[in-house]
């Protein structure tokens, strides 16, 4: 079980340690393509509606295959995918790009989180956050060696290739120890290839759906706005995209014992609170170190919903976890995918202060869900 548990981390650390690294130089692939915040925004949608796309089919995929298959092509994809993003004639061939790489990590993401409820089932405990947790130190890194390439004035190309190459071998350690989760030939899977959200699992949805459009507008325009708003140096702006996963971090090291103590309810209210306090800061104070502490209170706020969630959606009664998990990844990612785009259209429209100022309503809305919100019996 051990070594089970170890695999699918790595899992999770691939994911976040990936997407930090490319997040993390955005304004400079921005400036290659010569782009500005709306058609970045473009850009980003693309991988939105890939990511979209792709995850409602993902738990028919992994029924059919086993989430081991599926969790492994979707991390040598990803691998294979970004050291390109460099190296394309222009925006719209970067746009085909990012929508591949939208429908990779969002099988990626179903497939690593139906892996991590096999675990949690095996352990017979919460511990869904402590995955997630490795997401997260993942994007920490990821946000460090961001700001360690750029400040060494590493290209692009370079940087990614080396974050791959060390992404690799992680990737090929963990493929032999995933649990293979492959059906019996002899068994038949009934039902339809495509479900959207169940009743039952649409108010955990909607709370995702809040968390993760935060999540993605921190993880992807922290960096644009600790530059272009809170004035920070092209050096320090990734330290706040770092403090802000290390917090995620901090908070899903501890949340499976906060879980256990407050209950799912409790947490997720908590949290929505802390949310919205720390962005409020970052709003109201336009310092980079205000900024920085705001971004950390965000990521401590937001660290255990979206572990509750998928551990909800994963033993729902009556489903597969693949398919529960395909079902609220499908609405929490319309979230985490759209929202970036739509922040960027709207500092278009006006500035990344005032789009964030969306950002805060979603957390107050996720606070009001998470005291409305009843588990299943």
């Amino acid at each position: 079980m051990l070594r089970n548990r170890l695999a699918v981390k790595t899992a999770f650390f691939v994911n976040g340690f990936i997407f930090a690294n490319w997040v993390s130089r955005l304004p400079r692939i921005q400036e290659q393509y010569s782009a500005d915040n709306g058609t970045i925004g473009l850009v980003l949608l693309a991988l939105s509606f890939g990511a979209v796309l792709a995850m409602p089919f993902t738990g028919w995929v992994i029924i059919k295959n086993g989430s081991r298959k599926i969790t492994l092509f979707s991390a040598f994809m990803y691998c294979f995918l970004v050291p390109i993003i460099p190296h394309l004639p222009g925006i719209p061939a970067l746009m085909v790009l990012y929508f591949i790489m939208g429908m990779i990590t969002g099988m990626f993401d179903v497939a690593m989180n139906a892996q991590a409820v096999m675990v949690e089932q095996q352990y017979k405990k919460p511990i869904m956050t402590s995955f997630h947790a490795l997401f997260s130190i993942g994007m920490a890194l990821g946000a460090w060696c961001g700001a360690l390439f750029a400040d060494l004035n590493f290209g692009l190309s370079h940087h990614f290739l080396i974050v791959v190459g060390t992404a690799l071998i992680a990737a090929l350690w963990a493929s032999q120890h995933l649990i293979h989760d492959s059906p019996h030939p002899a068994v038949k899977h009934d039902g339809p290839l495509f479900r959207l959200p169940s009743a039952s699992l649409i108010s955990i949805g909607i709370i995702t759906f809040c968390c993760m459009m935060g999540e993605g507008a921190m993880s992807e325009w922290t960096v644009n706005y600790m530059e272009n708003i809170a004035l920070a140096s092209e050096t320090l702006a990734p330290i706040a995209l770092s403090a802000f996963a290390t917090a995620m971090t901090i908070g899903r090291i501890f949340g499976d014992r906060i879980r256990i103590k407050l209950g799912d309810k409790k947490l997720i209210m908590l949290g929505g609170v802390i949310a919205t306090s720390g962005l409020c800061l970052a709003l109201i104070f336009l310092n980079p170190y205000a900024a920085i502490i705001g971004f950390f209170l965000v990521g401590i706020g937001l660290s255990s919903i979206v572990p509750i969630a998928y551990s909800i959606a994963g033993n729902a009664k009556g489903l597969p976890s693949g398919v529960g998990l395909a079902m609220v990844t499908t609405v929490g990612y319309t979230g985490f995918l759209f929202g970036p785009p739509i922040i960027g259209f709207l500092a278009d429209w006006q500035d990344l202060r005032f789009s964030f100022l969306l950002v805060a309503i979603l957390f107050i809305t996720m606070t009001i869900l998470g005291f409305r919100y009843k588990p299943q019996s």
